[in-house]
């Protein structure tokens, strides 16, 4: 059976991820309130009472914001690092079902296996995933300020890919923000532009990726044309042709996807 992925929202206000296999049903990151995910979930083909766990890859508003009312409502246990746990914003109330994963240590939820994975980023231990099922990988990359060799190791062979194309350069540096927010956002530690996640996306081609999403677009820094000019130069490669590309969205979900 094909693994299903699909994004239910992407963006500064709110990220979070649908996986699922034939038995396994989980969310990866909850960064919408508990109302709207149980909305968007509701157009998705499961309904939130269907879920079987949240995995959460860092403590920020934007990916936990739900995390606290869906996990209660539903009594899901909630996967994350030491990290994340000991820094998760007092809003999220209280979790009651935690499971403590290190990075770089496998688990299993179901018939999903997650491979957690250490990123550059400012939180306190914040991690990719790769989410494999029968031979069958999905990899999820968002809020990196740089894409190390450990990242591109841990997502080289996955037929699907979930990955940051936060900004344009050009309008992040001549737009509104502050200097120090834009510093922070082109640090290390801050988020993938649109070149760089294209210059990710070159050192990750191989024969059997299907599927690439682009994430966590800024609203004011990017916006969804100049990221189809970004991998509109790559389809002009015959080897990018049978690749699929999506952009993710911040105020709807994004059509779901078969890898696979």
């Amino acid at each position: 059976m094909p693994m299903f992925f699909q994004v239910l929202a992407s963006g500064s206000k709110g990220n979070s991820v649908l996986v699922c296999s034939s038995k396994t049903r989980v969310l990866i990151d909850a960064g919408l309130s508990g109302k709207e995910l149980a909305r968007r979930l509701g157009k998705s083909p499961i309904e939130a009472s269907e879920l079987d766990a949240v995995v959460v890859s860092h403590e920020h508003q934007d990916h936990v914001r739900g995390v606290g009312v869906i996990s209660r409502r539903f009594d899901l246990p909630i996967f994350l690092t030491r990290g994340t746990l000991d820094n998760m914003p007092s809003q999220v109330g209280q979790l009651p079902s935690v499971q403590i994963f290190q990075s770089g240590v496998s688990f299993s939820i179901g018939d999903l296996h997650f491979h957690p994975f250490a990123i550059s980023h400012d939180a306190k231990e914040p991690v990719g995933f790769v989410v494999e099922n029968n031979g069958c990988k999905l990899g999820v990359c968002t809020d990196l300020g740089v894409a190390t060799q450990l990242v591109k190791t841990r997502l080289m062979d996955c037929q699907g890919l979930v990955l940051e194309a936060n900004h344009d350069v050009e309008l992040l540096l001549n737009g509104p923000y502050p200097w120090e927010l834009k510093q922070r956002i082109r640090s290390r530690h801050g988020h993938l532009s649109n070149a760089d996640t294209c210059q990710l996306l070159r050192s990750l081609h191989h024969a059997n990726l299907q599927s690439v999403v682009f994430a966590h677009l800024s609203e004011i820094n990017n916006n969804p044309k100049l990221v189809e000019k970004c991998y509109g130069e790559l389809v002009q490669c015959d080897e990018w042709r049978c690749v699929q590309f999506h952009i993710g969205k911040q105020h709807e979900a994004t059509s779901g996807v078969e890898i696979c």
